[in-house]
């Protein structure tokens, strides 16, 4: 993985950075990555330099409240197994019947991904467009940035003028998540490994990108590609406010 933001993103400038010019003319970014590469931590880092953010997991979350249309599909689809006692999502439950629970008659892991997918991604979208477009109207010189760990498996990059890629190696992949778990190393490999199956390699992810962060080192080596990426889109933002 590059150890910098990469050369693809450095090159963009002279190709004309945000020159996909929308109705609301803000700058409509995609921030992606893997399981634990440090999306939201590069989320906070451009908010703080001020980036509008929304996260599609807490979308997802909403959506799934009790009394919503994607809830009531996704308990038809997987089951009142998936509740809690309050008639709440309990989301390990969730991930572990989507992820693969049950065996096929090989012995492997049926992976039910794409039907959670198929039922939630659509509401997802339109809420994150809805939002976007709102943004846009509030400030026209706005930079938009949606979170969200599918946008390449869901085909959504053509919602984006930009997508920036978040990577860092499998052994820190591995780390954060036991860490944010609170689970045994080799409990948290088994996992990640489950989840990265369901998504495209960084590799292939960096190859749609428009920016690659390399989230492998230091805060302080992610925070200084922010900042060239930060003054990338900002510049974008206000041509196409223009």
């Amino acid at each position: 993985m590059p150890s910098r933001v990469s050369e693809k993103a450095v090159s963009v400038t002279s190709l004309g950075l945000g020159r996909k010019c929308l109705p609301t003319l803000m700058l409509k970014v995609g921030l992606t990555g893997g399981i634990a590469s440090g999306k939201s931590v590069v989320g906070e880092m451009l908010v703080a330099l001020g980036a509008h953010l929304v996260q599609a997991d807490r979308i997802a979350h909403s959506l799934m409240q009790p009394g919503e249309a994607v809830y009531n599909e996704v308990v038809r689809h997987f089951g009142r197994e998936i509740l809690n006692p309050d008639g709440s999502v309990n989301r390990g439950k969730l991930a572990e019947a989507a992820f693969g629970s049950r065996t096929d008659g090989e012995g492997g892991l049926v992976s039910r991904i794409a039907e959670l997918n198929r039922i939630v991604h659509p509401a997802v979208l339109r809420s994150q467009n809805e939002w976007m477009q709102a943004i846009g109207e509030q400030n026209p010189h706005a930079v938009a940035i949606v979170e969200a760990a599918l946008i390449l498996e869901a085909g959504a990059k053509n919602q984006f003028d930009e997508l920036i890629i978040v990577t860092c190696s499998d052994e820190q992949r591995i780390a954060r998540f036991a860490a944010r778990q609170r689970l045994g190393y080799r409990e948290a490999a088994a996992e990640v490994r489950r989840r990265m199956a369901a998504q495209l390699p960084d590799a292939e992810k960096a190859k749609a990108a428009d920016f690659v962060i390399d989230n492998s080192g230091s805060l302080q080596h992610t925070r200084e590609q922010i900042r060239q990426v930060w003054g990338e889109l900002h510049a974008a933002a206000q041509r196409n406010a223009l």
